[in-house]
């Protein structure tokens, strides 16, 4: 069999808005990396929203097991979006800039060098930073490559609308990467796994409850990702969708049946088991994560929005190892401690 990566979307699902959209609408791309020994992990979003288009916000979180956690967050100049071949092929905020080389097979990451506050993994748990943090000088460059067909939201389960809309009209690919990190000076040349995540439209934040969304791709090319809600007050079905992948054709739709939900924040070696099911049977999972860092965001969220964590994960299927991602989200009132 081969594999269409591209999933049946056309080519034009990957180039970014040439112009403004309406109100409320977002162009975003984020990347969940980690190092293919799991010696560092990172987060790296550009957040673009029509009422601040001339100014997108960056996201970027470079987490050691260690618990160190080197994290940025500001508003930057928009880059010109437009390609020599007048296709609007990038996306860029400040020092940080995406650019498509090839639809749904390669991609191009930048950072300059930007100073870049460290935080900790606790620090982050607790709300408490140093006033002034210690900066560090970071500049990288990624390239990654697309190996497992996108999992296009709402398109494997039935989930409805409503739920749905907390989304956003979204695909998500698993790819592998390589590139050069430096910090302060010190370089190093890395290669790993990248999920990334291409987001169009209008996102809902009232009313969301809670999710635990989990991805990872292997040595052997076999995959696994699932996003699940917690259980709805009024008794209806939650929004459970995932799928596997055994290196070749299509994503298998699965739906997750025991779930890691966060009860509690820790900032890393948290066990996180996964079962999923599929028409085949049952798929087991096995999970611990390596740094957990609680979301710091410089936007406006509702006053009852969830905890946010990210984390990364080594996570064992069938005695294959490899690092992935973990991101969860809970009520405040269902939370253990905070």
């Amino acid at each position: 069999m081969t594999i269409d990566l591209s999933g049946g979307l056309p080519v034009e699902r990957e180039y970014v808005y040439s112009e403004k959209p309406g109100p409320e609408v977002r162009d975003a791309i984020n990347v969940w990396l980690e190092e293919e020994n799991a010696a560092f992990a990172m987060r790296i979003g550009i957040e673009t929203v029509a009422e601040d288009w001339d100014s997108p916000e960056l996201w970027l979180d470079i987490a050691y097991p260690d618990g160190r956690v080197i994290s940025g967050r500001e508003h930057g100049a928009r880059h010109p979006n437009i390609d020599a071949a007048g296709k609007p092929t990038v996306i860029g905020c400040g020092p940080l800039e995406y650019r498509c080389i090839e639809p749904f097979k390669h991609w191009h990451i930048a950072f300059t060098q930007h100073p870049v506050r460290e935080l900790t993994a606790q620090q982050l748990i607790d709300e408490t930073y140093p006033d002034p943090p210690p900066m560090r000088e970071v500049s990288f460059e990624i390239d990654f490559y697309p190996v497992v067909p996108p999992l296009i939201s709402g398109t494997l389960s039935e989930a409805t609308a409503e739920e749905g809309s907390f989304l956003s009209p979204r695909y998500e690919q698993l790819c592998r990467a390589r590139g050069w990190l430096q910090i302060d000076g010190d370089r190093r040349e890395f290669s790993g796994q990248i999920l990334r995540i291409k987001r169009q439209g209008v996102r809902k934040f009232e009313g969301f409850w809670g999710h635990c969304w989990m991805s990872a791709l292997f040595p052997s090319g076999k995959a696994f990702g699932v996003n699940v809600f917690p259980p709805r007050a009024d008794g209806k079905p939650s929004f459970n969708e995932g799928f596997v992948f055994d290196g070749d054709g299509t994503l298998t739709p699965a739906r997750a049946v025991q779930i890691p939900w966060m009860r509690e924040l820790l900032t890393g070696g948290e066990h996180v088991p996964l079962v999923l099911e599929t028409a085949d049977g049952l798929i087991e999972i096995d999970g611990t994560t390596f740094v957990n860092c609680r979301s710091l965001g410089a936007h406006v969220l509702p006053e009852s929005f969830p905890i946010v964590q990210q984390a990364h994960a080594v996570y064992n299927w069938g005695g294959e190892t490899t690092a992935g991602m973990i991101e969860r989200s809970t009520l405040r009132d269902h939370m253990r401690s905070v």
